[in-house]
């Protein structure tokens, strides 16, 4: 739904109106004496997440330069973990509470940040490459223009613009036009095997998100009181998820530099390869001495490394992927399934773990973590044969790039043309430059 209306209308007006939907959430949520409207309210306010979710990270790649789109997308997963952080702040604040409060203070808090978020996008300007994508060329160029503070009739806002108009309507002949059902079918076209289709860069989308829930994150970051308190030897299980939370916060901001020097498939390769080997110290340790005092203290030591390597790598990796490998096309529906698939498995995840877990069921203990090494090798592996590399390169560059490379050649390709030369659009650019300018002055 969220990546239909940000076709329909635009991206801002579609996280405005995703704010929205939460804030009613939350009211309902907080306005609750039973369990019947907490429910409801917190159905109400996943819609609003969803839309919010999905669209943010298409907003943010297609208004960023090149150069710094990782490290601003990056910023999504760093504020994902601040809220992670303020919650749980909030939360051992309100522990001790047994009036209403303890639930409805957390709750009500939220609505604060829907409200900055739709204020704050309500101040920014809309995506260019959806005014393109709607034929409204003119508009394009100024918002471009805006964003990269360059004249209207600068040779880089031209350049940049013709590269979009001209890539746009490359794919718009390759792909069929149709009814709703066939805009959407449009994710799947193509052969599985062929690098630039389609289908494969949905299925990369997609998965994508799955590994990075894989990797066991939430585990720590949904059960970690849980674990803490069965590991019966720390005094505050709930001070040692806040650690834990922090260090989440304080390591993320390495990746703003770091997704742009080193590129996004080289962290996600070493990141997959730190989590793992520190996921099997943790199940090892626990396994051998699970009530040595030193023992435990070395495990809470990995677990905190192990965060560190996610937050550097696999926290904010994955979304800067999903915004990027899409072309304009499906770019919106493509994101929106691809964060539809960390919703479901952060899902699964949620539901699945207490009966591995629990005391009363599979009572695993550390043993868990033997599960979130061998996936995080599924991770490994799935960065190292199917993971491109992205960095430095434009959105229409990154759609050049998928169909003329190999995800393990993809670091050494180099743009060799443009969309914009092959379709002869650099003077439709200027035009639409020249319109939109002389609009301005005549107004």
């Amino acid at each position: 739904m969220g990546g239909d209306l940000a076709d329909w209308v635009g991206r801002r007006p579609t996280i405005i109106f995703g704010c929205l939907i939460f804030i009613i959430g939350v009211i309902l949520q907080t306005a609750s004496q039973g369990l019947g409207l907490i429910v409801a309210g917190r159905l109400v306010a996943g819609f609003g997440v969803g839309f919010v979710s999905a669209i943010i990270i298409l907003y943010m790649s297609e208004i960023a330069p090149r150069k710094v789109r990782g490290a601003l997308v990056s910023g999504y997963q760093f504020c994902i973990c601040v809220g992670l952080l303020l919650a749980s702040c909030v939360d051992y604040g309100t522990q001790d509470r047994t009036d209403s409060g303890s639930y409805r203070i957390p709750i009500a808090l939220q609505m604060a940040w829907a409200l900055i978020l739709a204020g704050g996008i309500f101040l920014l300007p809309e995506s260019p490459r959806y005014f393109v994508r709607k034929g409204q060329m003119d508009k394009a160029a100024v918002v471009l223009s805006r964003l990269r503070d360059q004249p209207l009739d600068s040779d880089y806002v031209r350049d940049e613009l013709a590269e979009i108009i001209a890539n746009h309507e490359f794919e718009m002949q390759v792909v069929p036009h149709g009814n709703y059902f066939q805009q959407w079918a449009n994710c799947f076209r193509g052969s599985i095997w062929q690098g630039g289709s389609y289908i494969r860069r949905t299925i990369l989308g997609t998965s994508m998100q799955m590994m990075q829930q894989w990797t066991g994150c939430n585990f720590i970051f949904y059960f970690g009181t849980t674990f803490f308190q069965q590991l019966g030897t720390i005094d505050d299980p709930f001070l040692m998820s806040l650690v834990t939370t922090l260090v989440n916060v304080c390591s993320t901001p390495i990746s703003f530099y770091t997704m742009e020097k080193l590129g996004r498939r080289t962290l996600l390769i070493w990141g997959a390869l730190g989590m793992l080997t520190c996921e099997f110290i943790v199940a090892i340790v626990g396994t051998c001495k699970p009530d040595d005092d030193t023992a435990i203290k070395a495990m809470l030591a990995f677990i905190c490394i192990y965060i560190f390597f996610f937050a550097t790598t696999w926290g904010p990796g994955a979304w800067v992927v999903i915004g990027e490998v899409f072309p304009l096309p499906i770019r919106a529906k493509g994101v929106a399934l691809s964060t539809a698939s960390n919703w479901l498995w952060n899902c699964i995840i949620a539901v699945i773990t207490p009966y591995m877990v629990d005391e009363d069921k599979g009572n695993l203990g550390p043993k868990v973590f033997y599960i979130w090494g061998g996936l995080c090798t599924c991770c490994f592996v799935y960065a190292y044969l199917l993971v491109p590399e992205t960095k430095g390169l434009t959105l229409e560059q990154v759609d050049q790039m998928l169909s003329e490379s190999t995800p393990r050649t993809s670091a050494k390709w180099k743009p060799h043309t443009t969309f914009a030369a092959e379709m002869g659009m650099t003077e439709k650019a200027a035009v639409a430059a020249g319109h939109a300018e002389n609009h301005g002055d005549s107004e």
